[in-house]
This record gives C-alpha cells, structure tokens and sequence, in this order.
C-alpha cells in the first residue's frame, strides 16, 4: 500500500453525494508543499471504493452531507483497506451530529468494525502533535455553529483503531468546507487554519 508519491485520493461511493468542497484538496495539498518535503502528486484522484484501486493509495478522503449506504463491495473494500493498513479521513459536510451523514456513517463502521467501535480520541493524542502542535486537541472550524446544526462546537474527533493505530479518523466539525478556498487566498488569513490536514497526512503516512 506504501507508494512514494502521496496523492490526496476522494473515495466515491453510490450512495449520498461524495464530490464536496472541491477546492479543499488543492489547498490541502498546496500546505503540503509549503510545510513538508513530502513527495507529492499535486492533482487529486476520485477512487471508486468498490475499485480495487483503492489499494494501491495509503491514504483517502470521504465527504458528504447525505446518506452512507455502502453496498457490499463498498462495505468489504472499506473494511478490508483499513484492517490492512489504510487511512480514511471521513468529514461530514453537514456539521450536525444529528444528521443523516453522522448518523449513517456511524452506523456503517459499527457495522463494519463492530459495536461502538468509532470513539472519541484524546486531545492528547499524537495526531494533534504528529507536525504542528494543537494543545488543545482539534482545531474548531468557522461552519460548527450554523444555526441548524446541534449548535454545539465538538472539542473531540472519533476514530476507529486497529493495532493502536487510527484507521478511519471522523469528523463532525466540518473541516471540508473550513479547507474549501483558493490557497492563494490563505495569505489573508490570520492564521493557517490548514495546518490541522498536514497532521492528519502525516500521521497518516507514519512519517
């Protein structure tokens, strides 16, 4: 699964809408650029998760703010890319851990990993120190309070773990419209708010 060029890869699946905040995966990969020496594919690749192409990439990106229904290859590829290794950040485009994202996604790794099997990970946890330093555990995002969510800004990520290790990292907080601009336009930000997807990269890869 190891490859020596990183690409950020979209997981597409039938159900729900999977192609959001488009412009994010240039931002984040432009980040990349500027902070690691991480060697880089600077176009992103849509995988369909029931292609065995899925593989060949240690690390994927699932979005989307409607229904997670895998079908059965879906789910088998899912389950059998992360119990080998594989790394799934999964952002529900809905910030609302009420909505029909958070509440299909979850149900899909308690089916597939096993009851209860998505918890909450430590603001210590070395994801929040694996490049940059976030004392205080995730990073909280400008679309948590919206009005027709929960109306709650979540101090904690979940993730599912196999050996110790993070597989499927899952966010409530909305991170995928948070990235979604222009990266030349990250200069007018006080603060690189995407300093937070270089963690979870570089944790993902183990580098």
């Amino acid at each position: 699964m190891l490859r020596s060029t990183f690409t950020f890869v979209r997981l597409k699946y039938q159900s729900g809408d999977w192609d959001t905040d488009q412009r994010m995966p240039s931002n984040v990969l432009n980040s990349l650029l500027e902070y690691t020496t991480i060697p880089l594919s600077m176009e992103e690749k849509v995988v369909d998760l029931a292609s065995d192409e899925l593989f060949n990439y240690p690390f994927c990106y699932l979005s989307g703010h409607k229904l997670v229904q895998f079908n059965q290859q879906e789910a088998s590829h899912f389950k059998q890319y992360v119990e080998n290794g594989g790394f799934v950040f999964a952002d529900d485009c809905n910030h609302d851990i009420d909505g029909l994202f958070a509440r299909s996604f979850e149900e899909q790794m308690n089916t597939l990993f096993g009851p209860d099997a998505l918890k909450k990970i430590p603001n210590d946890h070395t994801l929040y120190s694996s490049f940059f330093t976030f004392e205080k555990g995730p990073p909280t995002s400008s679309f948590e309070l919206n009005g027709w969510g929960d109306d709650l800004v979540h101090d904690y990520l979940k993730a599912v773990e196999i050996n110790g290790k993070i597989g499927v990292l899952y966010s409530n907080k909305d991170y995928g419209c948070e990235w979604d601009y222009d990266f030349r336009n990250k200069r007018f930000l006080a603060k690189d708010n995407t300093q937070f997807a270089v963690n979870i990269v570089v944790y993902a890869l183990g580098a």
